[in-house]
């Protein structure tokens, strides 16, 4: 698909923040000792982890 080199740039911007978001979650998990707190980090580190392997999806797919 042809995008704008504005669009891509937009859901580089987002992949990165996504891909901080991850590392910090990550990160911070280890540190968590509750159990409650470590499913949910899970729980998030799930959902970036699928929102960033879409991102690369679409990034790869775009024409320029």
């Amino acid at each position: 698909m042809n995008y704008a080199l504005h669009e891509v740039l937009e859901v580089h911007e987002v992949a990165a923040f996504k891909a901080t978001c991850l590392t910090k979650s990550k990160t911070m998990r280890a540190l968590v000792t509750d159990q409650l707190l470590k499913d949910i980090m899970q729980q998030d580190i799930d959902v970036c982890t699928r929102q960033l392997q879409e991102y690369a999806s679409i990034l790869s797919n775009a024409k320029q």
